[in-house]
């Protein structure tokens, strides 16, 4: 798999480099994923950027990105570079053309500080030598049409005797159009189909009854109902077929998807899509990075395969990624407040998966940090159970008015349980 990952990157953006930027051209990079006589749901457009501005006195590029385009139909975008390492300290913004109206919106901003979602340093799937740097994607909605700029940011205190007045860009800037592709049986999604996934899990856990997670009574949640990877439309060809488990699971971090609150729940399962193969096939994970979603009508989503009820690794916290599990709130909440029911879906999601190994949702637990920007490597953690992202790297995430009410969303997952 990740051979063919990155032999396809290659041939995607080597076929992007000959083409025209003009609109009126016409021309569009081939999907990464098209198979002949295998069609594959959804697809991938890989565009490389194009030097835009350079600092004169240095004469490293300080702006990137493409000018109006015909592209083929997407609905999320985001932007990719050649080093998982490296940050972009600058600003992203995309315009695109509604495929429905044929209007372009204004500009929009991508969240580019997203080094603190991943896979833990150390690990094989961080090492693996696919891994890319990334924004966090961007939903848009049915657009066939695309403008993206990339700038540095002033540099502060800028000498320009010594240095240049913007940050350089991280090399290998590539435009990912990502079409979710369609599954006709789960859109929209239905009550059964949410009730479908209680039947089973996804896949295998580790395997024998040695392995089966002990659950601590009274002190347990019920099952709230979780849509499959299956009900969501996953396709399981693009993700690696090894699975990663964990010991167990001490916390919950909730995070929100900044991918922006445009859609209808309707499209909740497309969003899922994206954010899956833009993790899987443009940041060269193994699979999605949560291990949970929820939509902003609550609806609870599988996230990383296998198996709810086991201790999945997911790549979601950088450094807490080893006992814990990620819940991924879709939508953006720094400046919106959750809804009630996106509340509630967290506390019983938490309540539920926490209550498995007998964790407290009100309680504290301790973590030992696998390296990042807020704890060093090794360095034992007290976190409470439910925590937010920022609690475990800095970083904006799960946004503030989403953040502010992890408290209220502890007190509810203790009752769930049935503790006071």
């Amino acid at each position: 798999m990740r051979a063919f990952l990155s032999s396809s990157i290659g041939v995607a953006c080597a076929a992007a480099l000959v083409l025209p930027l003009s609109v009126s051209s016409g021309a569009a990079a081939a999907p990464r994923d098209a198979r002949a006589g295998s069609p594959v749901p959804g697809s991938t457009e890989s565009l490389p950027l194009v030097p835009l501005g350079s600092e004169r006195s240095s004469g490293v590029a300080t702006e990137q990105g493409l000018a109006q385009r015909d592209v083929q139909p997407f609905s999320l975008v985001g932007v990719v570079w050649d080093d998982a390492d490296a940050e972009l300290n600058g600003s992203v913004q995309v315009r695109n053309r509604s495929a429905a109206t044929g209007t372009w919106s204004g500009w929009q901003d991508l969240e580019t500080h997203n080094a603190e979602h991943g896979a833990d340093l150390g690990t094989s799937e961080r090492d693996s030598g696919t891994v890319r740097g990334s924004t966090a994607p961007l939903w848009v909605g049915a657009s066939d049409g695309v403008q993206v700029r990339v700038q540095g940011h002033d540099h502060p205190d800028t000498d320009p005797q010594t240095r240049p007045a913007r940050a350089p860009l991280p090399s290998g800037l590539s435009l990912e159009l990502i079409d979710p592709g369609e599954a006709p049986e789960q859109l929209p999604v239905t009550q059964a189909d949410a009730s479908r996934g209680q039947t089973a899990d996804a896949e295998p856990g580790p395997g024998s009854a040695a392995d089966a997670v002990p659950v601590a009574k009274p002190y347990k949640a019920p099952r709230p109902k979780i849509i499959s990877r299956k009900g969501w439309g996953a396709n399981e060809k693009l993700r690696e077929k090894q699975l990663g488990y964990t010991k167990t699971v001490k916390a919950a971090f909730v995070h929100h998807s900044a991918t922006g609150n445009n859609y209808t729940c309707k499209q909740a399962p497309s969003v899922i899509r994206g954010i899956y193969r833009y993790h899987v096939t443009s940041s060269g994970w193994r699979d999605i990075g949560y291990n949970f979603a929820i939509d902003k009508c609550g609806n609870i989503y599988e996230g990383r395969a296998g198996g709810v009820t086991k201790p999945v690794m997911g790549a979601h916290t950088l450094g807490f990624n080893t006992n814990s599990t990620g819940i991924a709130v879709l939508g953006s909440y720094s400046k919106t407040n959750p809804p009630a029911a996106v509340t509630t879906a967290v506390a019983k999601l938490a309540a539920w998966k926490l209550g498995l190994h007998g964790i407290n949702p009100k309680g504290k637990v301790t973590l030992t940090s696998g390296g990042g920007n807020k704890y060093k490597k090794g360095r034992k953690v007290s976190m409470n159970a439910i925590s937010g992202h920022r609690d475990g790297f800095v970083t904006d995430c799960p946004g503030n008015k989403l953040y502010s009410k992890l408290g209220a969303v502890r007190v509810s997952a203790a009752k769930y349980q049935g503790r006071s």
